[in-house]
């Protein structure tokens, strides 16, 4: 290792930049110094030489001796936590809590410490420390500090110890499917998938086969311009909804509209368009829908209606009005707001604002939108606990969002320029991957008392039953690469993950609501330890379920993890139909992306498939001589084997799909979440064929069967 400078590492370690990591084969990687500097200047710490080093510490020491208490203290149920408060030398200092409902407690109790007074331009500071009680209740409380003439509050945020999973789930586990919804087309859809799709599919799914719920891919919004980004994974909000999932003629107002034959038209058009292609035309589609909203939104209101809008824009506040403000200028100046006027490149502006009075009515519609996603996906989860859905629909959230869009440009003060997320190389991914998503700052969310994360999960957890969060190991520490460089010369950054996950365990037992995790990749060990802990379900793929510590063959299924959401494949892999017939392989040899020869790797993945094959015909599963259909139906028989207490079947699983959904390395030479659910034969498939599909039915009751009157004994 060459020597680093030792202000630098110093340095780092104060803002959580780490100086060396361990890579996926446990070799022990040093981060170059201009990695270093280059992180700690997104986070506003100039550490070009050991000047500017010198004058950061001393900045930083400052800063915490300045603050009277900490931006954030969190506490869990059950436990007393115990946090510093400064006083100037020698003064008293009294302490109270004002909790979430009004409530004020006195006597918080201040705990024996000695820490030397600090300095600070002459005025001796001095450090206390006082305990929270282990009485108090879950919730966003503020805590008071008075000394002298001085007063001073902070948050207090009192979190779950545990989780678990809602009531109504019990000892029993449950099955559902995890579908891409803009690939599941009706006869009554808008050539993409719409959330009467989703209802239709959760009902069918429940009332005919006993699911328990349905995971559907992220929501969040997309652009409201050409082109609108495909990839669910990259949006340009993650707290608001893409309006392509809207089902028009679900709107109450559709039915006093006098134009309806024009939203027929509209409606036929885009499905004849659809039809004559093989892959999900986004564009032609919310072409033809917004001009159909846009009747819609003509229509006048009821007095209550109006009452039901007003109230909905209330309670999301500014968020929605710079979301709906950002759409309308999108559509002026383009979908970079990079390239916008630089007087319209921050939400703040006065020119923003005049030009908010100037396009009011443009600003409402999409206001409006926000607001009849809101009511549709209330219906699709009340629909889907109807039906017997004992979670319903399960929301996935992104890891981050477009640098260029909405999110990025209203909350870019709570954001790291310079800098995007991703992941370091691993044996997947030997080049590492750049998400090109900018991440959160950690200092500026504890300064912020977390507001910008709590929102974005309430939102996701409003009409919900659950939320599978990707890549919840950035809750942790995340891989930031400096703007410009590969990913192999970024670092990683650590966040309070007490304060992530236990936010996003309150706001989850707020909303009786469970949480998946999706842990897979380079992970801390410790880490799973963490989130079993804290109640939160994590996540086992069949593929990479391996006895990595003994033969390096299939896990044996009843060593498989019982807290966590258990399947065959994943929206990364190829479907199971696709991997069986080794066409992933194909995939990646015609697109250039193998590593090694295409002999090499077809032996490696009919290898692999073999060793599950043997595991599948030892625990009686499959017989010597089994086709495609018997091999699908004994994988996931397998899954029934595991104490896992969720399991999930993929609807391309269920209908026989050969087609990748996304293909990790590839943007346009591959149609990555284009991909229309399609049949064994490569032909799309319309959802109301998907109910009397032979393949689906006897995919759906074998997880029925695992899952049917099978309490699970007591968890540790």
């Amino acid at each position: 290792m060459s020597q680093m400078a030792p202000s630098l590492v110093d340095l780092a370690d104060r803002f959580g930049i780490s100086t060396a990591y361990e890579d996926w084969s446990g070799r022990r990687v040093d981060v170059p110094e201009a990695t270093l500097i280059a992180v700690l200047a997104a986070l506003g710490v100039d550490a070009a030489d050991e000047a500017k080093r010198n004058t950061a510490r001393a900045a930083h020491e400052k800063a915490h001796w300045s603050r009277a208490l900490p931006p954030t203290i969190l506490g869990q149920a059950g436990t007393q936590t115990t946090f510093w408060v400064h006083v100037t030398h020698g003064q008293p200092a009294e302490v109270w809590l004002q909790l979430e409902d009004g409530t004020v407690r006195t006597g918080i109790r201040q705990v024996d410490n000695f820490t030397p007074p600090f300095d600070l331009d002459g005025r001796r500071i001095g450090e206390a420390s006082f305990v929270l009680p282990d009485d108090l209740p879950l919730g966003y409380h503020r805590a008071y500090l008075r000394s002298g003439d001085d007063e001073s509050s902070a948050a207090v945020i009192v979190t779950p110890a545990w989780l678990g999973v809602p009531e109504r789930l019990g000892a029993r586990r449950s099955w559902g499917l995890a579908t891409q919804l803009y690939s599941v087309r009706s006869r009554q859809s808008w050539g993409v998938g719409d959330l009467t799709d989703l209802v239709d599919l959760a009902v069918w799914s429940a009332s005919a086969h006993g699911a328990g719920y349905v995971l559907v891919n992220p929501l969040h919004a997309a652009e409201p311009t050409s082109p609108m980004e495909p990839s669910p994974y990259l949006p340009t909000s993650r707290r608001f909804v893409n309006p392509l999932y809207l089902r028009v003629e679900a709107i109450p107002e559709f039915a006093e509209l006098p134009r309806r034959g024009r939203v027929r038209r509209l409606r036929e058009g885009v499905q004849k368009h659809a039809a004559s292609l093989d892959s999900i035309d986004r564009d032609s589609a919310w072409a033809a829908k917004r001009a159909a909203l846009e009747l819609v939104f003509a229509v006048p209101r009821t007095a209550g209606r109006d009452l039901a809008f007003a109230a909905y824009c209330a309670r999301e506040g500014r968020a929605l009005d710079d979301f709906a403000t950002w759409c309308v200028l999108a559509e002026k100046y383009g979908a970079d707001w990079h390239r916008w006027p630089e007087s319209m490149r921050h939400p703040g502006a006065d020119s923003v604002a005049k030009f908010v009075k100037k396009h009011s009515a443009a600003v409402d519609f999409h206001r409006w939108l926000q607001w009849q996603l809101d009511e549709q996906l209330a219906a699709a989860q009340t629909q889907a606990i109807s039906a017997g859905m004992s979670v319903g629909i399960v929301h996935d959230l992104a890891v981050g969002v477009h640098p260029d869009g909405a999110d990025a440009w209203a909350l870019q003060d709570s954001l790291a320029l310079g800098v995007s997320a991703g992941a370091p190389p691993d044996e997947f991914n030997q080049l590492g991957q750049d998400w090109s998503q900018p991440p959160w700052r950690p200092d500026r969310l504890d300064e912020q008392e977390y507001r910008p994360f709590r929102a974005l999960i309430r939102n996701v957890l409003r009409h919900a039953g659950g939320v599978r969060i990707d890549h919840i190991i950035g809750l942790f520490r995340l891989w930031w690469i400096p703007q410009g460089q590969a990913p192999t010369e970024g670092t990683y950054v650590r966040y309070n993950h007490e304060a992530m996950i236990g936010i996003v365990a309150l706001e989850a037992y707020r909303a009786m609501a469970l949480v998946v995790g999706e842990d897979l990749g380079t992970v801390e060990p410790w880490v799973r330890d963490y989130l079993r802990a804290r109640g939160v379900l994590g996540t086992s793929i069949l593929w990479f379920e391996l006895d990595r510590n003994g033969s390096g063959g299939p896990l044996p299924a009843e060593r498989w993890r019982e807290y966590c959401l258990s399947s065959v494949t994943t929206h990364d892999l190829p479907p199971t139909a696709g991997y069986l017939a080794n066409e992933h392989v194909r995939l990646r040899d015609s697109l250039g992306l193998l590593t090694r020869p295409v002999k090499q790797e077809l032996a490696a993945a009919e290898a692999e498939q073999a060793a599950w094959l043997a595991e599948l015909r030892r625990v009686g599963l499959l017989s010597k001589h089994a086709d495609e259909e018997q091999t699908m139906l004994a994988l996931h028989q397998y899954l029934g084997r595991t104490p896992s207490r969720l399991l999930g079947l993929a609807l391309t699983d269920a209908v026989g799909d050969k087609r990748t959904q996304n293909q990790p390395g590839t943007t346009d030479e591959y149609p990555n979440w284009r991909v229309p659910l399609s049949g064994p034969d490569g032909r799309p498939i319309l959802l109301e064929d998907v109910f009397n599909d032979h393949r689906a039915i006897t995919l759906a009751e074998a997880m029925r069967t695992q899952t049917a009157g099978a309490p699970l004994g007591t968890t540790c």
